[in-house]
């Protein structure tokens, strides 16, 4: 029997308390219908007995205290809501126990922003994670020593495990379910559910809106001359020239405002431009590729892959009805 703790956290977006239970509890009765015993035990554990959420709109009663619970397999930390550094403060309680249970064998399993939970037990450091791609600036400037991968759905290292954003984490709650049982278990829950098995990324969901929570004033003048001419083949001679900063020393301090390369970040304001409009005009690829400052057919589809995860006629295909009518 593999036991499950579902952490009920202060602040905790219900759903994703009430999703991994869900999961967990069918796929006992999956196992049955095929003659099999059930497999997980599975409790929603916290530092109380009634947590309540959403403004007191929803109260979540947990089997467990905290406190009670000696040895688990999997822990899952849901997604918090709110502001993070307050949420963090609220649950404070709960890191002990997480640290504690990892290092007696327990596996850990963020849902979404629950990251920054996981990351504020100090597990994750040097190690890869994921989370909503919204919160990664964010995410970034609260724990620097852990990196965070872009658009990734799930990350897996040395146990700890973590999810994309939003409904997402329900391609980690599959894929955590097919590592504890069968291909043919995982399978049958992704169709119960109707979960896209395998899905990988969440590049596609992203919108990227550039790191602007900086106090370096040059580098923020870069980032909108690059946001208003993103038509135009920008250089960055031409942007260090333009603030008067030497080449090297403009390229080291725009990395460290941004977190992106000045050549990542043209990039990826010429893409989202072209994601806009794919979504929004019936335009053919190689007019918004020219409208956003490409000419060559190869690079633009090679970067657009890159960052979206899909090519440019498969994003406008998935997001603009009209123009596969067309």
């Amino acid at each position: 029997m593999k036991h499950i703790s579902i952490l009920v956290p202060e602040t905790a977006v219900v759903e994703a308390v009430a999703d991994p239970r869900y999961m967990f509890t069918a796929a006992n009765r999956f196992l049955e219908a095929e003659g099999r015993s059930p497999l997980f035990d599975v409790q929603l554990v916290g530092c109380k007995k009634e947590i309540r959420l959403n403004n007191d709109l929803f109260s979540v009663h947990t089997d467990s205290l905290i406190k009670d619970i000696k040895k688990t397999d999997l822990i899952f930390i849901p997604a918090l809501s709110g502001d993070m550094k307050t949420a963090l403060q609220a649950n404070k309680e709960l890191v002990p126990w997480i640290v504690d249970q990892y290092k007696n064998g327990a596996e850990v399993a963020s849902l979404c922003i629950g990251a920054f939970l996981l990351a504020s037990t100090g597990l994750l450091k040097g190690k890869k994670c994921s989370t909503h791609w919204s919160s990664g600036n964010e995410f970034r400037s609260m724990f620097p020593d852990v990196e965070l991968v872009d658009g990734s759905i799930i990350t897996e290292e040395h146990g700890l495990y973590s999810s994309g954003g939003a409904n997402s984490y329900w391609n980690l709650l599959l894929y955590l379910l097919e590592k504890y049982t069968n291909r043919n278990i995982a399978i049958l829950a992704s169709k119960y559910f109707a979960i896209d098995i395998d899905r990988d990324s969440q590049s596609a969901f992203m919108l990227f809106e550039g790191q602007k929570g900086h106090e370096d004033e040059d580098i923020l003048k870069a980032q909108m001359f690059i946001e208003k001419n993103y038509q135009e083949k920008i250089t960055v001679d031409q942007l260090a020239d333009l603030l008067s900063i030497g080449r090297r020393s403009f390229e080291r301090r725009f990395k460290k405002a941004t977190n992106n390369t000045v050549v990542e970040y043209i990039q990826r304001v010429k893409i989202e431009a072209a994601k806009r409009s794919f979504e929004s005009s019936r335009k053919n690829i190689n007019e918004v590729m020219f409208n956003v400052g490409y000419t060559d057919t190869k690079a633009f589809r090679t970067i657009f892959k890159k960052i979206t995860g899909l090519t440019p006629i498969e994003y406008r295909n998935k997001y603009n009805k009209q123009a596969v009518v067309a």
